[in-house]
């Protein structure tokens, strides 16, 4: 993941704790940054003397001509309060190049019923799936179920509306609110897996739909996945991706299990770019990643919590134990794909490969 010093060319202020920073981008670099909707950029800033990395997922459309994230604040997170209080026009700031296996290419050709479920900022890739799809496939339906505290805080209201109103035969808008109440008293608080069941059974088959695109906390995620696997929809159309793992902004993930604990160390190959790269790391140590980091390696990583999967890397002898994963689904996962961020070694030998991520 190669990274590029661009411009931003706009801020705009969605909701009280929410900006959009827009780049510009280079004709020499447009094809670098040529993205699907769903996918997500790696921003990396020296706050305060210290590097910074985190993914924000685009929430424009490819056909809309430009490049856009949202970044919404998080309690004592440094790179979202210094871009919603610092971040300006005119600056520059390093930036990835489009990533993610979230979402999906619209095709004129079909005739297709997508459900997105979204909660607070989790929002943003689910938007850029929603115009393309309605833009780029004019016989689909789009339902979009969109949970948030209260109207105030409801990221892109206005854009939304627009779409609704614009494609108003083929998109359906429900909003969710735990903390206001609406003239629907369904529509009023947590969105759980019994309020995601009584949603779907009024809005739409969910045997028949092809493609759900959940996007949220945890808990929502699984909830709603729940309720749909409960509701007869097929596991493999059902896509998630997390926009918060459990204690990410505190830079802890919370662990699934725990390595077995071994004395001594691991011989570990890193493969990148062609180049085979060897060290220990220690059985009672750091995440592979981190190991290699400390050791001067230039490894692709983000948010270090198991949701971005920018440290995917294919695991090509060996065993290593993961803390958590938030990102991978269980076809990549029987693949041998991995998450360095969250592997530590659990054999004495172990071969990573980045070249196949």
């Amino acid at each position: 993941m190669p990274f590029h010093s661009l411009e931003i060319s706009d801020l705009r202020r969605e909701t009280p704790d929410c900006v959009s920073v827009a780049f510009r981008v280079p004709p020499e670099l447009a094809a670098a940054y040529r993205f699907s909707p769903g996918q997500h950029l790696t921003l990396r800033s020296n706050i305060d003397g210290r590097e910074e990395r985190r993914s924000y997922s685009i929430c424009a459309a490819p056909n809309e001509g430009e490049l856009r994230v949202a970044i919404k604040r998080v309690p004592g997170g440094a790179v979202s309060n210094f871009a919603n209080d610092r971040l300006a026009a005119g600056q520059r700031i390093d930036v990835g190049t489009p990533e993610g296996r979230f979402g999906l290419q619209p095709d004129p050709a079909k005739r297709r019923t997508h459900v997105l479920v979204a909660a607070g900022s989790g929002i943003t890739p689910i938007i850029s799936i929603a115009k393309a799809v309605l833009g780029g496939e004019p016989r689909s339906r789009v339902v979009l179920v969109y949970a948030n505290r209260t109207v105030a805080s409801i990221v892109f209201r206005e854009a939304l509306e627009d779409l609704k109103n614009r494609y108003m035969a083929r998109f359906s808008l429900v909003h969710v609110l735990s903390r206001e109440r609406q003239d629907t008293p369904l529509l009023d608080g947590r969105l759980d897996a019994d309020r995601m069941t009584a949603l779907a059974r009024a809005l739409f088959d969910a045997p028949a739909v092809d493609g759900f695109y959940l996007c949220g906390p945890h808990a929502m995620v699984e909830a709603v996945r729940g309720a749909l696997l409960a509701l007869g929809a097929q596991s493999d159309r059902i896509h998630a991706e997390l926009f918060l793992a459990p204690d990410a902004a505190t830079g802890t993930v919370a662990a699934k299990g725990e390595v077995q604990r071994r004395e001594g160390a691991a011989r570990v190959t890193i493969v990148r770019d062609g180049i085979r790269q060897i060290f220990e790391v220690p059985f009672d140590g750091p995440s592979i990643l981190d190991a290699g980091i400390a050791r001067g390696l230039e490894l692709p990583f983000s948010c270090k919590g198991g949701v971005c999967s920018t440290c995917r890397c294919l695991k090509r002898a060996g065993e290593v134990e993961m803390t958590a994963n938030y990102s991978l689904e269980p076809w990549e996962l029987e693949k041998g794909f991995v998450l360095a961020c969250q592997s530590r070694p659990a054999s004495r030998d172990i071969v990573l490969d980045f070249d196949e991520a």
